[in-house]
């Protein structure tokens, strides 16, 4: 699946899915984009990609996002990919008292920013025939623990937005297509405050197992490929079996 040539933008490439996606575009010849807050990750990341553009932005705020599409036009000239892998997860509940708290905080990050930087890169994925991939999550499709019902809420938003996207794009020859993992091995549990482990998460699966991201990746790179052209408006499942438990 060769992308040499090919410009792809990647959110929250500092760690986890979005670093694994990152090194993968890279090693098939992309020149790629990468997005995200901490600047001491992302030029680790970047150890591994020949070609590319390091943005540190916050994907919530609106001139980062304006900010990451001038950039990459700046140096690239075109985008060929977008991958909205940004997102983050916070505890919250109505007994708790602090739901919305926590709804704001995700709403904008998981669910606005992507609305937005898709807006942003349309009119250029357009030109080049690109192509849209969201990363979402199988508890955007299952009943969630009360405490990440926000988490849950903004990922089954983002899996109609995939759908919508996909439907208005399709004429115009651009594809939006999303991921929707189960646990996966990243900095996303410690990040969040959730308790137990990988491990702990992974017994859940009908595999017994949490992937690993570089598997996501993988996938990430056969949706945005041309392997996949009869591919769009689909969420892909990849969790190990975790649904079916």
């Amino acid at each position: 699946m060769s992308f040499s040539g090919k410009v792809v933008i990647v959110t929250g490439a500092s760690s986890g899915i979005g670093a694994a996606t990152a090194v993968a575009f890279g090693r098939e010849g992309a020149s790629v984009v990468l997005v995200g807050r901490n600047d001491t990750k992302l030029k680790k990341v970047a150890e591994s990609v020949k070609k590319h553009l390091i943005v540190k932005a916050d994907v919530s705020k609106g001139d980062d996002a304006k900010l990451i599409i001038s950039k990459t036009l700046e140096t690239f000239g075109k985008i060929d990919v977008l991958v909205n892998n940004a997102g983050i997860a916070r505890l919250g509940g109505l007994l708790a008292g602090d739901l919305m708290d926590s709804y704001d905080e995700m709403m904008n990050t998981n669910v606005r920013a992507v609305f937005h930087l898709t807006c942003l890169a349309t009119p250029h994925l357009v030109k080049t025939k690109g192509n849209v991939v969201n990363i979402s999550s199988v508890n955007g499709c299952s009943t969630p623990p009360p405490s990440l019902v926000t988490y849950a809420a903004s990922k089954a938003a983002l899996d109609q937005f995939t759908r919508g996207a996909a439907l208005e794009l399709a004429p115009s020859g651009v594809r939006v297509n999303g991921v929707r993992p189960g646990p996966v091995v990243t900095d996303l549990l410690e990040n969040s405050g959730m308790h137990g482990s990988y491990d702990d998460w992974g017994k859940k699966t009908a595999l017994g197992r949490s992937s690993d991201p570089v598997e996501i990746a993988d996938l990430v790179l056969y949706l945005a490929s041309d392997k996949a052209k009869c591919i769009t408006g689909s969420s892909v499942v990849a969790d190990n079996g975790r649904l079916l438990k």
